[in-house]
Protein backbone atom coordinates (compact mmCIF):
# COMPACT_ATOMS: atom_id res chain seq x y z
CA UNK A 1 0.00 0.00 0.00
CA UNK A 2 2.91 2.53 1.22
CA UNK A 3 4.13 1.83 -2.92
CA UNK A 4 0.50 2.43 -4.48
CA UNK A 5 0.34 -1.46 -5.43
CA UNK A 6 -2.46 -1.99 -3.74
CA UNK A 7 -5.90 -0.31 -3.17
CA UNK A 8 -6.71 1.05 0.27
CA UNK A 9 -10.23 -0.64 1.69
CA UNK A 10 -13.64 1.52 1.79
CA UNK A 11 -13.77 2.71 5.49
CA UNK A 12 -16.35 4.33 5.89
CA UNK A 13 -15.85 8.19 8.43
CA UNK A 14 -17.04 7.90 12.05
CA UNK A 15 -19.73 9.63 10.97
CA UNK A 16 -21.40 7.25 8.71
CA UNK A 17 -20.16 4.29 11.00
CA UNK A 18 -22.50 5.83 13.24
CA UNK A 19 -25.48 6.20 10.91
CA UNK A 20 -24.91 2.37 10.01
CA UNK A 21 -25.38 1.35 13.49
CA UNK A 22 -28.79 2.98 13.83
CA UNK A 23 -29.53 1.96 10.54
CA UNK A 24 -28.92 -1.44 11.22
CA UNK A 25 -30.44 -1.31 14.25
CA UNK A 26 -33.29 -0.48 13.06
CA UNK A 27 -33.50 -3.36 10.23
CA UNK A 28 -32.91 -5.74 13.21
CA UNK A 29 -36.23 -4.02 15.40
CA UNK A 30 -38.35 -4.32 12.09
CA UNK A 31 -37.43 -8.11 11.46
CA UNK A 32 -38.21 -8.56 15.17
CA UNK A 33 -41.69 -7.03 14.95
CA UNK A 34 -42.14 -8.99 11.54
CA UNK A 35 -41.52 -12.26 14.25
CA UNK A 36 -43.87 -10.78 16.61
CA UNK A 37 -46.38 -10.34 14.15
CA UNK A 38 -46.32 -13.54 12.80
CA UNK A 39 -46.75 -15.45 15.91
CA UNK A 40 -49.50 -13.19 16.74
CA UNK A 41 -51.22 -14.70 13.06
CA UNK A 42 -50.61 -17.89 14.37
CA UNK A 43 -52.37 -17.74 18.24
CA UNK A 44 -55.33 -15.89 15.94
CA UNK A 45 -55.22 -19.06 13.33
CA UNK A 46 -55.07 -21.50 16.25
CA UNK A 47 -58.66 -19.47 17.41
CA UNK A 48 -59.73 -20.55 14.02
CA UNK A 49 -60.03 -16.34 13.92
CA UNK A 50 -59.42 -15.46 10.08
CA UNK A 51 -58.39 -11.92 10.52
CA UNK A 52 -55.23 -11.74 8.30
CA UNK A 53 -57.24 -13.39 5.49
CA UNK A 54 -59.68 -10.13 4.83
CA UNK A 55 -57.21 -7.11 5.91
CA UNK A 56 -53.17 -7.14 5.70
CA UNK A 57 -52.70 -5.16 8.11
CA UNK A 58 -52.71 -6.59 11.57
CA UNK A 59 -51.76 -3.14 13.52
CA UNK A 60 -53.99 -0.89 11.67
CA UNK A 61 -56.60 0.94 12.90
CA UNK A 62 -59.34 -1.50 12.52
CA UNK A 63 -57.85 -4.76 13.22
CA UNK A 64 -56.52 -2.99 16.53
CA UNK A 65 -59.97 -1.85 17.53
CA UNK A 66 -61.16 -5.54 16.62
CA UNK A 67 -58.09 -7.27 18.61
CA UNK A 68 -58.30 -5.05 21.79
CA UNK A 69 -62.45 -6.10 21.73
CA UNK A 70 -61.63 -10.06 21.34
CA UNK A 71 -59.22 -9.45 24.21
CA UNK A 72 -61.95 -7.71 26.47
CA UNK A 73 -63.76 -11.21 25.89
CA UNK A 74 -66.51 -10.06 23.65
CA UNK A 75 -68.35 -13.05 21.17
CA UNK A 76 -70.27 -10.24 19.05
CA UNK A 77 -68.93 -10.94 15.74
CA UNK A 78 -71.48 -8.57 14.31
CA UNK A 79 -70.81 -6.30 16.36
CA UNK A 80 -66.71 -5.97 16.05
CA UNK A 81 -67.54 -5.96 12.47
CA UNK A 82 -68.71 -2.64 12.71
CA UNK A 83 -65.30 -1.54 14.33
CA UNK A 84 -63.94 -1.68 10.48
CA UNK A 85 -63.20 1.87 9.02
CA UNK A 86 -62.13 3.05 5.94
CA UNK A 87 -61.70 0.50 3.00
CA UNK A 88 -62.33 -1.92 5.15
CA UNK A 89 -66.31 -0.96 5.90
CA UNK A 90 -67.28 -2.58 2.48
CA UNK A 91 -65.80 -6.13 3.77
CA UNK A 92 -67.99 -6.44 7.01
CA UNK A 93 -69.79 -9.51 5.73
CA UNK A 94 -65.83 -11.18 4.73
CA UNK A 95 -65.16 -9.76 8.82
CA UNK A 96 -67.86 -11.58 10.59
CA UNK A 97 -67.48 -14.81 8.72
CA UNK A 98 -63.84 -14.31 9.80
CA UNK A 99 -64.16 -13.37 13.29
CA UNK A 100 -66.74 -16.41 13.93
CA UNK A 101 -63.68 -18.37 16.02
CA UNK A 102 -63.53 -19.85 19.38
CA UNK A 103 -61.45 -17.25 21.43
CA UNK A 104 -60.63 -18.95 24.61
CA UNK A 105 -58.98 -16.96 27.84
CA UNK A 106 -55.08 -18.57 26.69
CA UNK A 107 -55.43 -17.29 23.16
CA UNK A 108 -56.83 -13.75 25.15
CA UNK A 109 -53.89 -14.31 27.04
CA UNK A 110 -51.36 -14.73 24.30
CA UNK A 111 -52.93 -11.94 22.28
CA UNK A 112 -52.10 -9.81 24.58
CA UNK A 113 -49.08 -10.63 25.58
CA UNK A 114 -47.79 -10.29 22.05
CA UNK A 115 -49.36 -7.16 21.18
CA UNK A 116 -47.10 -5.53 24.50
CA UNK A 117 -44.18 -6.22 22.40
CA UNK A 118 -45.28 -5.00 19.04
CA UNK A 119 -46.02 -1.58 20.26
CA UNK A 120 -42.88 -1.36 22.20
CA UNK A 121 -40.97 -1.79 18.81
CA UNK A 122 -43.01 0.35 17.12
CA UNK A 123 -42.21 3.45 19.46
CA UNK A 124 -38.32 2.51 19.23
CA UNK A 125 -38.77 2.29 15.48
CA UNK A 126 -39.89 5.53 15.56
CA UNK A 127 -37.46 7.34 17.73
CA UNK A 128 -34.62 5.58 15.43
CA UNK A 129 -36.20 6.58 12.24
CA UNK A 130 -36.62 10.65 13.36
CA UNK A 131 -32.68 10.35 14.42
CA UNK A 132 -31.67 8.63 11.26
CA UNK A 133 -33.72 11.91 9.62
CA UNK A 134 -32.19 14.18 11.71
CA UNK A 135 -28.57 13.06 10.78
CA UNK A 136 -28.99 13.08 7.25
CA UNK A 137 -30.27 16.41 6.67
CA UNK A 138 -26.91 17.46 5.31
CA UNK A 139 -27.42 15.17 2.89
CA UNK A 140 -31.18 15.72 1.95
CA UNK A 141 -31.07 16.43 -1.50
CA UNK A 142 -28.95 12.84 -1.81
CA UNK A 143 -31.98 11.12 -0.77
CA UNK A 144 -34.01 13.34 -2.58
CA UNK A 145 -32.29 11.53 -5.52
CA UNK A 146 -32.29 8.29 -4.64
CA UNK A 147 -35.92 8.13 -3.35
CA UNK A 148 -36.75 9.25 -7.25
CA UNK A 149 -35.92 5.66 -7.81
CA UNK A 150 -38.81 4.24 -8.63
CA UNK A 151 -39.61 1.96 -5.42
CA UNK A 152 -36.50 2.13 -3.20
CA UNK A 153 -38.47 4.69 -1.07
CA UNK A 154 -37.02 7.04 1.66
CA UNK A 155 -36.56 4.18 3.76
CA UNK A 156 -34.26 2.75 1.14
CA UNK A 157 -32.47 5.46 0.48
CA UNK A 158 -31.79 5.97 4.02
CA UNK A 159 -30.38 2.97 3.87
CA UNK A 160 -28.10 3.22 0.76
CA UNK A 161 -26.80 6.48 1.92
CA UNK A 162 -26.01 4.83 5.36
CA UNK A 163 -23.95 1.53 3.56
CA UNK A 164 -22.65 3.19 0.67
CA UNK A 165 -22.22 6.80 1.53
CA UNK A 166 -22.75 10.04 -1.45
CA UNK A 167 -19.21 10.15 -2.56
CA UNK A 168 -19.04 7.90 -4.91
CA UNK A 169 -15.16 9.17 -6.16
CA UNK A 170 -14.18 6.90 -4.04
CA UNK A 171 -15.37 4.18 -6.52
CA UNK A 172 -13.72 3.96 -9.68
CA UNK A 173 -16.68 2.92 -11.49
CA UNK A 174 -20.24 1.48 -10.50
CA UNK A 175 -18.65 -2.05 -11.92
CA UNK A 176 -16.23 -1.50 -8.38
CA UNK A 177 -19.88 -0.43 -6.32
CA UNK A 178 -21.39 -3.31 -7.45
CA UNK A 179 -18.84 -5.41 -6.94
CA UNK A 180 -18.23 -4.20 -3.47
CA UNK A 181 -21.90 -4.66 -2.53
CA UNK A 182 -21.67 -8.00 -3.32
CA UNK A 183 -24.49 -7.15 -6.72
CA UNK A 184 -22.33 -8.53 -9.53
CA UNK A 185 -21.91 -11.54 -11.72
CA UNK A 186 -19.30 -13.97 -10.23
CA UNK A 187 -16.61 -14.98 -12.49
CA UNK A 188 -15.62 -18.67 -12.40
CA UNK A 189 -13.96 -20.13 -15.55
CA UNK A 190 -11.80 -23.02 -15.80
CA UNK A 191 -10.22 -24.61 -18.66
CA UNK A 192 -12.54 -22.45 -21.08
CA UNK A 193 -15.80 -23.90 -19.29
CA UNK A 194 -17.92 -21.52 -17.67
CA UNK A 195 -19.19 -22.30 -14.51
CA UNK A 196 -21.44 -21.03 -12.09
CA UNK A 197 -22.10 -17.14 -12.03
CA UNK A 198 -23.20 -17.16 -8.36
CA UNK A 199 -22.99 -13.38 -6.99
CA UNK A 200 -20.20 -12.64 -4.42
CA UNK A 201 -20.89 -12.65 -0.52
CA UNK A 202 -20.92 -8.60 -0.07
CA UNK A 203 -23.07 -6.53 2.63
CA UNK A 204 -25.51 -8.21 4.35
CA UNK A 205 -27.35 -4.95 5.10
CA UNK A 206 -28.27 -3.97 1.48
CA UNK A 207 -31.51 -6.39 1.06
CA UNK A 208 -33.34 -3.14 0.11
CA UNK A 209 -31.75 -3.65 -3.31
CA UNK A 210 -33.59 -6.69 -3.53
CA UNK A 211 -37.00 -5.72 -2.11
CA UNK A 212 -36.85 -2.80 -4.40
CA UNK A 213 -36.33 -5.05 -7.24
CA UNK A 214 -39.72 -6.97 -6.75
CA UNK A 215 -41.73 -4.12 -6.18
CA UNK A 216 -40.34 -2.41 -9.51
CA UNK A 217 -40.98 -6.00 -11.22
CA UNK A 218 -44.85 -5.27 -10.17
CA UNK A 219 -44.78 -2.09 -12.38
CA UNK A 220 -46.28 -2.14 -15.71
CA UNK A 221 -44.61 1.22 -17.38
CA UNK A 222 -41.20 1.49 -15.93
CA UNK A 223 -38.03 0.65 -16.95
CA UNK A 224 -37.15 -1.09 -13.84
CA UNK A 225 -40.00 -3.08 -14.42
CA UNK A 226 -39.37 -4.84 -18.06
CA UNK A 227 -36.50 -6.43 -17.37
CA UNK A 228 -37.49 -8.23 -14.14
CA UNK A 229 -40.50 -9.57 -16.03
CA UNK A 230 -38.33 -10.58 -19.15
CA UNK A 231 -35.55 -12.25 -16.74
CA UNK A 232 -37.75 -13.69 -14.06
CA UNK A 233 -39.72 -16.11 -17.28
CA UNK A 234 -36.20 -17.38 -18.37
CA UNK A 235 -34.16 -17.48 -14.77
CA UNK A 236 -36.94 -17.14 -12.24
CA UNK A 237 -37.84 -14.42 -9.95
CA UNK A 238 -34.49 -14.44 -7.41
CA UNK A 239 -32.51 -14.19 -10.20
CA UNK A 240 -34.52 -11.66 -11.98
CA UNK A 241 -34.77 -9.76 -8.38
CA UNK A 242 -30.68 -9.90 -8.45
CA UNK A 243 -29.60 -8.28 -11.60
CA UNK A 244 -32.59 -5.51 -11.34
CA UNK A 245 -30.93 -5.15 -7.57
CA UNK A 246 -27.74 -4.25 -9.68
CA UNK A 247 -29.29 -2.29 -12.36
CA UNK A 248 -30.90 0.14 -9.14
CA UNK A 249 -27.26 0.41 -7.49
CA UNK A 250 -25.57 1.35 -10.55
CA UNK A 251 -28.48 3.63 -11.34
CA UNK A 252 -27.60 5.27 -7.24
CA UNK A 253 -23.86 5.67 -8.18
CA UNK A 254 -24.59 8.00 -11.58
CA UNK A 255 -27.70 10.00 -9.71
CA UNK A 256 -25.23 10.63 -6.85
CA UNK A 257 -22.02 10.90 -8.97
CA UNK A 258 -23.97 13.25 -11.06
CA UNK A 259 -26.24 14.68 -8.49
CA UNK A 260 -29.35 14.83 -10.99
CA UNK A 261 -32.65 13.03 -10.23
CA UNK A 262 -33.76 9.44 -12.01
CA UNK A 263 -35.32 10.01 -15.03
CA UNK A 264 -36.75 6.41 -16.25
CA UNK A 265 -35.86 5.32 -19.75
CA UNK A 266 -39.49 4.04 -20.12
CA UNK A 267 -40.90 0.22 -20.34
CA UNK A 268 -39.78 0.03 -24.44
CA UNK A 269 -36.34 1.23 -23.44
CA UNK A 270 -34.59 -1.83 -24.94
CA UNK A 271 -36.75 -1.97 -28.00
CA UNK A 272 -35.75 1.48 -28.80
CA UNK A 273 -32.21 1.09 -28.21
CA UNK A 274 -31.72 -2.55 -30.14
CA UNK A 275 -34.54 -1.96 -33.24
CA UNK A 276 -35.16 -5.41 -35.11
CA UNK A 277 -36.67 -5.19 -38.47
CA UNK A 278 -36.09 -3.21 -41.34
CA UNK A 279 -36.53 0.18 -40.84
CA UNK A 280 -36.70 0.33 -37.25
CA UNK A 281 -37.16 3.77 -35.66
CA UNK A 282 -34.39 4.88 -33.71
CA UNK A 283 -34.84 7.12 -30.30
CA UNK A 284 -37.84 9.64 -30.91
CA UNK A 285 -36.85 13.33 -31.05
CA UNK A 286 -35.62 14.10 -27.67
CA UNK A 287 -35.93 10.62 -26.20
CA UNK A 288 -32.63 9.30 -24.80
CA UNK A 289 -30.91 12.90 -24.45
CA UNK A 290 -30.36 11.73 -20.59
CA UNK A 291 -28.58 8.88 -21.40
CA UNK A 292 -26.11 10.46 -24.19
CA UNK A 293 -25.49 13.33 -22.07
CA UNK A 294 -23.59 11.22 -19.93
CA UNK A 295 -21.66 8.34 -21.83
CA UNK A 296 -20.89 6.57 -18.22
CA UNK A 297 -24.35 6.14 -17.92
CA UNK A 298 -25.17 3.05 -20.38
CA UNK A 299 -23.61 0.60 -17.71
CA UNK A 300 -26.50 0.76 -16.03
CA UNK A 301 -28.23 -1.64 -18.15
CA UNK A 302 -28.33 -5.12 -16.72
CA UNK A 303 -25.54 -7.18 -18.07
CA UNK A 304 -27.77 -10.22 -18.21
CA UNK A 305 -29.69 -9.05 -21.09
CA UNK A 306 -27.20 -8.05 -23.65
Amino acid sequence: MRHSLLRASFIPDRTQRELRELTRYRTSLVRERSAELNRLKKVLEGATIKLAAVTKDLMGASARSILATLVEGSNDVAAMAELARGRLRPKIPELEQALAGQMGAHQRFLVAEQLVPIDSLDEQIERISAEITERLRPVDQALTFLDSIPDVARRGAEILVAEIGVDMERFPTAGHLASWAGMAPGTNESAGKRRSGKTSTGSPWLPVLVEAAHAAGQTKDTYLGAPYRRLAGRKGRKRAAVAVGHSILVIAYHLLLLAEPYQDLGVDYFERRNPTGPGAPAFPSGQGAWLHDHPRLPCCLIPWLL
